[in-house]
């Protein structure tokens, strides 16, 4: 097939359709070393893809040979359409099998996703284009069609048989693990005062909070609160997360198995403007860190904003190397 054929668009996918999506990301990430769909994108496919998400599809052509039993043919191009942020506006995150780009799919997607949000479904008046693990030919295609980049995500990395160092908290702190159903309002008012300037964390409400429970890789001993003693007040968080199956290990949702061994992160690390400066922001990661390596990791990843330089100060200091990027393209609609 030359461009794939129609791109087709949907506001709800089942469950067979939310398995093929996930399968081709799957084979993407293997082929590029770069899963190419955001966390919020695998979340929210994962609990139904609903509204008010728009999907945009693309099927090979039904073959005689084709293994896939679906009348449409085998699912070979997705891109996922997010129209709810009034303020930055859309945004797209698009995939294409490994053995069928170069032939005009990825722009179909993109046109695709163009067409959303200048429907009046993205108040901002402009798209927003994400390119996982920064794949040459996607920032390629991104700029040839007029985009320009906004943001840099770089992901790090730093070994755990490194040395972790003990860390020290300030004076009157202690440490313990998150307790779900008890401190939910506490971290959502402190998470939203440590990211007040970073909207994409900071706006998490309740529900966000409880899918991400929800998800299989959730353990609470490895969900950090910093509280002060005297009060009982939050201070900060560190709150990890372990992704990735070992080769011979099928998840427990049963999407995909990722093809390496289990890999720990710092999933968010925040700390309450009034604690900042303390050394408290060290303190937590280190411990995290240290709960990562006790979980017999050899690994932990992490992602900071290239515009950042006081975490990119912190974790390089910590012993984390840039591993990969992410980029954030925009064009107005």
């Amino acid at each position: 097939m030359t461009t794939a054929g129609r791109v087709r668009r949907q506001t709800f996918l089942d469950a067979d359709a939310r398995s093929a999506v996930l399968a081709l990301a799957t084979a993407a990430g293997d082929a590029d070393g770069a899963y190419p769909l955001s966390e919020h994108v695998v979340l929210h496919l994962r609990q139904g893809g609903e509204a008010p998400a728009v999907h945009l599809l693309a099927h090979a052509d039904r073959q005689r040979d084709d293994p896939d039993r679906t009348p449409r043919g085998r699912l070979i191009g997705y891109a996922h359409v997010d129209v709810t942020d009034p303020v930055a506006g859309a945004s797209a995150e698009a995939v294409v099998h490994p053995a069928h780009r170069r032939a005009g799919l990825g722009r179909a997607l993109i046109h695709a996703a163009l067409d959303v949000a200048s429907e009046g479904r993205a108040p901002a008046g402009r798209l927003r284009l994400w390119a996982h693990g920064g794949h040459p030919s996607a920032s390629a295609l991104a700029l040839a069609m007029g985009f320009t980049r906004q943001r840099t995500l770089l992901q790090l990395r730093r070994s755990l048989y490194a040395p972790v160092p003990e860390p020290r908290f300030p004076s009157g702190v202690r440490l313990r693990p998150f307790r779900a159903g008890t401190d939910d309002d506490a971290w959502l008012a402190l998470n939203a005062e440590a990211f007040a300037d970073l909207p994409d964390q900071g706006r998490l409400v309740r529900a966000d909070l409880h899918a991400r429970l929800a998800e299989p890789w959730f353990d609470p001993a490895g969900f950090l609160l910093a509280e002060r003693v005297a009060d009982g007040a939050l201070l900060g968080f560190h709150w990890t997360k372990v992704h990735g199956t070992a080769r011979d290990q099928t998840p427990p949702d049963h999407t995909p198995p990722h093809p390496h061994d289990p890999i720990g992160e710092v999933y968010v690390l925040g700390v309450a403007p009034a604690a900042a400066s303390t050394g408290l922001g060290t303190a937590l990661t280190l411990a995290g860190l240290r709960y990562l390596r006790g979980r017999g990791l050899d690994q932990a990843m992490l992602y900071v904003d290239e515009a950042n330089p006081r975490a990119m100060a912190l974790y390089t200091k910590l012993g984390f190397a840039r591993w990969s990027t992410d980029i954030c393209f925009t064009r107005a609609v």
